[in-house]
């Protein structure tokens, strides 16, 4: 399995960015996907989560500004990230879990700022 991220960038505060991430290989369609993010100095938290058949997850700090979905036609998981603040900014992973394994991508940075 391997999984490409993109869509990060620079982006203004209260701006907004879609991140995309398409998956290789097979079982993408039962797959639990995911969204984490790093910031420098700190750890990798998730941001979303979504089943396979589209029931998403999201932490308190994002409810309401971040959205997840899926297409598994074309195995592609999308972070559609609104009202960005400064403390958005961060590495944004995607990740699969698929028959109780991670797979990372290799993430795509986020900077909010004016």
């Amino acid at each position: 399995v391997q999984l490409q991220a993109s869509g990060g960038g620079l982006v203004q505060p209260g701006g907004s960015l879609r991140l995309s991430c398409v998956a290789s290989g097979k079982d993408f369609s039962i797959a639990f996907m995911g969204w984490y993010r790093q910031a420098p100095g700190k750890q990798r938290e998730l941001v979303a989560r979504i089943t396979g058949t589209g029931n998403a997850y999201y932490p308190d700090f994002v409810k309401g500004r971040f959205t997840i979905s899926r297409d598994n036609t074309k195995s592609t998981v999308y972070l559609d990230l609104s009202s960005l603040k400064p403390e958005d900014t961060a590495v944004y992973y995607c990740n699969m879990n698929v028959y109780a394994t991670n797979y990372w991508g290799k993430g795509t940075l986020v900077t909010v700022s004016s």
